[in-house]
């Protein structure tokens, strides 16, 4: 845990907006939610399906800036530090969802839970695997065919998709190929059963587009470096941004935008929007300087993993602590504090406390100047 030797504001800030969201979205006080705090069902889109993709791509833009200092390691320190951060990144998200690691059997004996009804992939665990595989082509391959490949990982997407689905539907939630996929390698019991089935959102094939968001932060922090202060490569990111967005129009037609299932369009979609917002950020920073919001955004995007694992891991420590018999504490602090706002408005507060709270903690670590590293 050492201080940083340079930060970029502009991609702090953008990381913690991006890490303030999400953890606004994934601890709302109760099932009474704001519909814009919800993911779209199935198709569509609402701005909490755009958290985790801009989170991919300020991976590939911090990939950037770090770039460089590869270039004095040999292919093996470079291959061991890439797969080290993915192996760490990997088991964090895994520990996680096996946290707190024991439970009560039907005799109320404290039994360690089993490993054969632990999820296996996750949000940390598809952060690891895009980060592995973009790092690996951005390591191996020029700028020119990095962009090719891309192109070429969601065009097979999307045939491999409409290829291997069941008719009539080859997109639907247990006719897809990413399902069949995902029961055969990890099974049932290994996969996410918050859908009411199994059927994991993070599975392992829809990981593979999921490597765009970060190969194209990775390109467009690129650019950023060589234009990104000027009013022509600001201009040139709205508009690659705006092209984009035409272009997931678009391509919704044959392949609909969906985040549980990362289809391309939804992958060209959130590049887009996020090229306009670190645009935007970009902007109000280095050309108005105006600087003052930006430190709370920097609290979280100085130590991004770690606090959303201290947010993941609390509430989950909230979930299983109970204040009174069957209630555990998330709900005794809704029911009694929160919901005096009202059932919508008092889960929203809830979330936002729980943000706030954790964002103390990132301050703690500021004013510490520990940043943790993986």
């Amino acid at each position: 845990m050492t201080a940083p030797k340079q930060r970029f504001l502009a991609l702090d800030v953008f990381r913690g907006m991006t890490i303030c969201f999400m953890i606004i979205v994934n601890t709302t006080g109760s099932q009474f939610t704001y519909s814009p705090l919800e993911h779209a069902h199935w198709y569509g889109f609402t701005p909490t399906d755009l958290v985790f993709p801009s989170f991919l791509f300020a991976v590939g833009n911090a990939m950037s800036f770090v770039m460089s200092r590869w270039d004095t390691l040999s292919q093996s320190q470079v291959l061991a530090k890439i797969f080290k951060r993915t192996f760490i990144i990997f088991l964090c998200g895994f520990l996680l969802y096996w946290f707190p690691f024991f439970q009560y059997n039907e005799a109320h004996h404290l039994v360690l839970s089993p490993f054969s009804h632990t999820r296996i992939m996750g949000v940390l665990q598809r952060i690891a695997l895009a980060y592995c595989l973009a790092s690996l082509l951005i390591y191996y391959f020029k700028p020119g065919t990095v962009i090719s490949i891309s192109i070429a990982i969601l065009l097979l997407y999307w045939a491999v998709m409409r290829m291997g689905g069941d008719a009539p539907d080859p997109l639907s939630m247990t006719g897809n190929l990413g399902y069949k996929i995902d029961v055969w390698l990890l099974g049932e019991n290994h996969m996410y059963h918050g859908e009411g089935i199994a059927f994991d959102p993070e599975g392992l094939l829809g990981t593979l587009p999921a490597v765009v968001n970060v190969t194209f932060g990775y390109l467009v922090g690129r650019f950023l470096q060589k234009k990104g202060k000027t009013f022509e490569g600001l201009t040139q990111l709205l508009l690659l941004g705006f092209a984009f967005i035409v272009i997931a129009y678009f391509w919704d037609l044959g392949f609909p935008i969906s985040k549980k299932l990362w289809t391309s369009s939804f992958v060209v979609y959130t590049v887009g929007l996020d090229c306009i917002i670190i645009s935007a950020i970009i902007y109000a920073v280095d050309f108005l300087g105006k600087r003052q919001w930006t430190r709370f955004f920097t609290i979280f995007g100085k130590n991004p993993l770690f606090i959303y694992l201290v947010s993941e891991v609390g509430a989950t420590i909230l979930n299983i602590t109970h204040p009174q018999p069957g209630v555990d504490t998330i709900s005794w602090l809704y029911t009694n504090i929160f919901r005096h706002a009202g059932l919508y408005f008092g889960s929203f507060l809830f979330a936002v406390s729980w943000m706030l709270f954790c964002w103390l903690v990132g301050l703690y670590l500021e004013k510490k100047k520990i940043y943790v590293r993986v």
